[in-house]
């Protein structure tokens, strides 16, 4: 009984893979031949059965761009970011997409040790850094098995140093994923749908608003209290403003 639930699984896995992969290149081909809506159709039928890739969100970026759709077009280009942290084409395109927004926010200045930290530690996803720790904790595991079996000084002294430089470039890894991990569940981005929307000084309707965002301004949500969310933009300034107005970039 195992085993054939096993093989529909597998059958079942491939059979959405399969169909995916069809949906994707239906969607290519629309996009090449200029009919942007249906291309954004299909991609986001890919979505919606679960397969998050950051070209698939690339495409979809590329799509709402072509169609001049703001909010939309950042959205899915900063996802696509997000899975590829240093793809210099999805932040070319970004940034031409970002051109188009409204809002000129003035970004806080980092420190010098706060600017090198994330430039380190954002080199790689936490999870690329995963992969390299596993990488090299295998390729440490392999010279020092090397290190007994070599017959000569030599190569043994190489073998037992890379062996150490692996290891280290190993924990590294490790720390290093750690830090990307915390970070990217402390940090909750999102990005304005609403073409305008009024960010008040507390969560209800009566406050004051103290600035206006437009669409496609990135935000990060502090906090949630029912239907309002405490946001912070780029130059420090907090206030609240709707669920509605926004979408969460990390969704998914």
């Amino acid at each position: 009984m195992k085993s054939i639930l096993t093989f529909l699984l597998i059958f079942l896995s491939f059979s959405v893979q399969s169909q995916n992969e069809a949906l994707f290149s239906k969607a290519t081909d629309a996009y090449n031949a200029g009919d942007y809506n249906k291309a954004i159709e299909n991609y986001l039928k890919i979505v919606e059965a679960g397969q998050h890739s950051s070209e698939l969100y690339f495409n979809l970026g590329n799509s709402y761009y072509k169609l001049n759709q703001v909010a939309p077009s950042i959205y899915y280009y900063e996802k696509a970011l997000l899975l590829k942290p240093n793809d210099t084409e999805i932040k070319n395109n970004l940034a031409y997409a970002q051109n188009m927004t409204l809002d000129a926010i003035e970004i806080m200045p980092e420190t010098g040790l706060s600017k090198i930290y994330q430039e380190i530690t954002g080199f790689l996803s936490f999870d690329q850094w995963g992969y390299t720790a596993v990488i090299f904790m295998i390729l440490f595991v392999l010279l020092y098995i090397g290190f007994y079996y070599l017959k000569y000084a030599t190569q043994k002294r190489i073998a037992f140093i890379t062996s150490i430089v692996s290891l280290l470039i190993a924990v590294v890894s490790v720390v290093f994923a750690f830090l990307q991990y915390a970070d990217f569940q402390a940090d909750q981005p999102a990005i304005v749908f609403d073409n305008e929307v009024k960010v008040t000084s507390e969560p209800n309707e009566r406050s004051q608003a103290v600035f206006t965002l437009h669409e496609g301004t990135k935000l990060n949500v502090l906090e949630t209290l029912k239907e309002y969310k405490k946001i912070q933009i780029a130059d420090g300034q907090t206030g609240w403003l709707t669920s509605e107005s926004i979408r969460l970039l990390k969704d998914f």
